[in-house]
């Protein structure tokens, strides 16, 4: 009896046990469960912002791919000695003696008014008479004689080499006229129309022609903004993190800086580009639309970003290290500018990075200090009026001109390498800090 009543339970807690089994199992595979959906959330968000991304460059690289390749037409010319100037061939109308010509060469009679010679005209791009100016200037020899003169030529005709104009648009919706298409199709059969590679919009400045236009000028100003603001912003962001992480002491006044800072990382960008054009302009009076102004108000802006980065990656060196060297006999100073920063540089080098990259793209403190000015010219110093690419993008974005259009994607993809080769640059040099340390 005894022994028959001391096993009866026995099987009672064997159920209760398998159901606690139960219950762990069914509850582990529930986690599991919840783990692979998570982990599919996460490729499907990457997933997602991948293809947007590879839209956004797809879109910009269909946009902007016409704007590296170009058309010029390669005409014979007369160097009429009774319409060239010897002593000044500037002042000769090449594009009108060009147009004139060839429409004897096509057998067209032009009215008195001129009008044929005026529309063949606008065919060229006004880069024809500095071309046959330069060379008559430099061969006098050549007037009265017949010579080879290729020039690009017009936006229109341009777009409408490469498609973006079509015969089938009605007249009154495009720009060419059915005889200026019948023209470029005469001279292209011909064998006087030519494609190349545009080497003019990385050779030469902003210009009011399309054709003419590239991104030279606002390549060498964004590159001495950047310059003028790495210069300022992180020699000053990491002396001051430095200061108020591993020297300043805990009060309140510290507390106030440490949340100001933090105020400041979070301020638009226009009310930086109302600071500079009030404190760098209109007090200062520094050049207006110079990388001077444009890299001290990039400057400011950057500064919060990399006191913040700078100060985490100093809290992140153990602390160990600081004991350590401390006991050794080392200063505080020794201690910080020997082991504690070089340890910290990787992720100083990172803040850099992310500052420099944010700078580089700002486009509203930019116009409010005047880089959005037309500037044809290349700058030569910081203290010259220049523009920058991301204003170059607003300035084409906003042209009448059709042809800008694809200049502004091409822009774009501009700074996006501009931008990579400069993230490469500093990500070496981050990793020469790892390897080092």
């Amino acid at each position: 009896m005894t022994d028959a009543a001391d096993h009866a339970p026995v099987p009672a807690a064997d159920a209760v046990a398998d159901a606690r089994v139960d219950r762990l199992r069914s509850g582990l595979k529930k986690r599991y469960a919840r783990e692979s959906r998570f982990r599919l959330y996460g490729l499907l968000a990457i997933g997602v912002a991948v293809g947007f991304l590879l839209l956004l460059l797809g879109r910009i690289i269909e946009q902007g791919h016409t704007a590296f390749y170009s058309h010029s037409v390669t005409l014979p010319v007369y160097m009429d000695p009774a319409r060239v100037d010897r002593a000044y061939p500037q002042g000769t109308n090449f594009e009108l003696l060009v147009a004139e010509q060839q429409l004897a060469r096509m057998g067209e009679q032009d009215d008195a008014q001129g009008s044929k010679a005026a529309a063949l005209r606008s065919l060229f791009s006004s880069e024809l008479k500095f071309v046959a100016a330069e060379r008559v200037t430099r061969q006098p020899g050549l007037i009265g004689q017949t010579v080879m003169i290729a020039a690009p030529t017009s936006d229109d005709a341009d777009l409408y080499f490469k498609g973006e104009i079509s015969k089938a648009t009605p007249a009154d919706q495009r720009r060419l006229t059915d005889q200026q298409i019948a023209w470029l199709d005469r001279m292209k059969a011909d064998g006087h129309v030519s494609s190349h590679f545009n080497t003019a919009i990385f050779t030469k400045g902003d210009s009011t022609e399309p054709e003419l236009a590239g991104v030279l000028g606002a390549v060498i100003g964004s590159a001495l903004m950047l310059l003028v603001t790495a210069l300022i912003a992180i020699p000053l962001g990491v002396g001051a993190a430095l200061y108020l992480e591993e020297f300043a002491p805990k009060n309140r006044i510290t507390d106030i800086i440490e949340v100001n800072i933090n105020n400041l990382a979070a301020v638009p960008s226009i009310i930086y580009g109302l600071l500079g054009l009030a404190l760098f302009i209109n007090w200062m009076h520094l050049p207006r639309a110079s990388p001077l102004v444009g890299g001290l108000v990039l400057a400011l802006m950057a500064l919060p970003t990399i006191i913040i980065a700078t100060r985490s990656s100093l809290k992140a060196v153990p602390p160990s290290i600081r004991e350590a060297a401390l006991a050794m006999g080392a200063s505080k100073t020794q201690t910080v500018f020997q082991h504690t920063l070089p340890l910290a540089m990787p992720g100083v080098m990172t803040g850099a990075i992310i500052s420099m990259a944010h700078a580089l793209g700002e486009t509203a403190p930019l116009l409010l200090i005047g880089m959005v000015s037309f500037v044809p010219g290349l700058p030569h110093s910081i203290v010259e009026p220049a523009g920058a690419l991301p204003s170059l993008v607003y300035i084409w974005e906003n042209a009448s001109e059709r042809a800008f259009h694809e200049r502004t994607a091409a822009a774009i993809l501009v700074l996006l390498a501009f931008m990579i080769v400069m993230n490469a640059a500093a990500i070496l040099l981050r990793r020469r800090f790892e390897r080092r340390w």
